[in-house]
C-alpha cells in the first residue's frame, strides 16, 4: 500500500492493452481501479460513482479527452492527468487550460505516471484542507472571494497586499521565509514593505504585531484564531 487511505481511479483510454496494464499496476500499488473505453462510458461511470482521479487520454474516437475535461470541469474539480500520443505542446496547453492537473506523453513507464498521480492527489489533498475562512480577532479572511472584514465591514487591500495575506493564511501557524513570500510579491518590490504596510492595516500597534509576526531566522508568520 502506497497510502493509508485508498483512493479511487478512473482509466481512459480507448487502447485496451493500455487500460489493463495501468489497471493492473495501479491496483498492485493499493488503489481501486475503474476503467472506460472512451467518453461516453467514462461520463457513465462518473455519474455512478465518485473518483479521486481520473487518467484520462486526449485521442479517443468520438469526443475526445479534451471535450470531456471540460465537461468534467463544469461539474467538480476531480484531478485529471491527461495522456497524450502527440509530440507538439497545443494539446497539452489546452489540456490545462481546460483545467487539467498534470499530463504525461506516450510511451510511458508507469511508475512515472504512478508518481505523478501521488503529487496530484497530495496537492488536491491539501488544497481541499485549506480552509476558506480565517479568522483572526476580528478580522475574518475570505480566501475564495479574496475579502477581509473588521467586524463585518470590508477592507480595502491592494492586489499585493492580498496575495501576501492569503499565502500567509494558507499556511496558518507555519513561518514563510522572504523567498517563498517573493514568488507572490510583485518583481522589484520589497516583501518587508508590503507586510509593514499590511501590518500597518491589521495591527492595533504595527511595531508589536499579534496577528503577523516576525520569526527570526524564518520569516513571516500568520497566527489566526481558528
Amino acid at each position: 500500500m502506497i497510502s493509508d487511505i485508498t483512493y479511487n481511479l478512473l482509466v481512459v483510454d480507448d487502447d485496451e492493452r493500455i487500460r489493463n496494464l495501468l489497471r493492473q499496476y495501479l491496483i498492485k500499488q493499493g488503489f481501486i481501479v475503474s476503467t472506460a473505453s472512451g467518453s461516453e462510458e467514462a461520463r457513465n461511470k462518473i455519474k455512478l460513482m465518485r473518483f479521486d482521479l481520473i487518467v484520462l487520454d486526449i485521442m479517443m474516437p468520438g469526443d475526445d479527452g479534451l471535450i470531456l475535461t471540460r465537461e468534467i470541469r463544469d461539474n467538480s474539480q476531480t484531478p485529471i492527468i491527461l495522456l497524450t500520443a502527440k509530440s507538439g505542446t497545443e494539446s497539452k496547453i489546452e489540456g490545462l487550460e481546460l483545467g487539467a492537473d498534470d499530463y504525461l506523453t506516450k510511451p510511458f513507464n508507469p511508475k512515472e505516471l504512478l508518481l505523478r498521480i501521488l503529487s496530484v492527489l497530495k496537492r488536491s489533498t491539501i488544497e481541499e484542507n485549506i480552509e476558506n475562512e480565517i479568522y483572526f480577532g476580528d478580522f475574518i479572511l475570505n480566501i475564495e472571494k479574496r475579502e477581509l472584514t473588521l467586524s463585518g465591514e470590508r477592507m480595502y487591500l491592494t492586489d499585493r497586499e492580498m496575495n501576501l495575506l492569503i499565502a500567509l493564511a494558507k499556511s496558518p501557524g507555519q513561518p514563510l521565509n522572504r523567498e517563498k513570500l517573493a514568488g507572490v510579491d510583485e518583481p522589484g518590490r520589497s516583501v518587508d514593505v508590503g507586510i509593514n504596510r499590511l501590518r500597518r492595516k491589521i495591527e492595533k500597534d504595527p511595531r508589536m504585531p499579534i496577528w503577523l509576526q516576525t520569526v527570526r531566522g524564518k520569516g513571516y508568520i500568520l497566527r489566526p484564531d481558528r
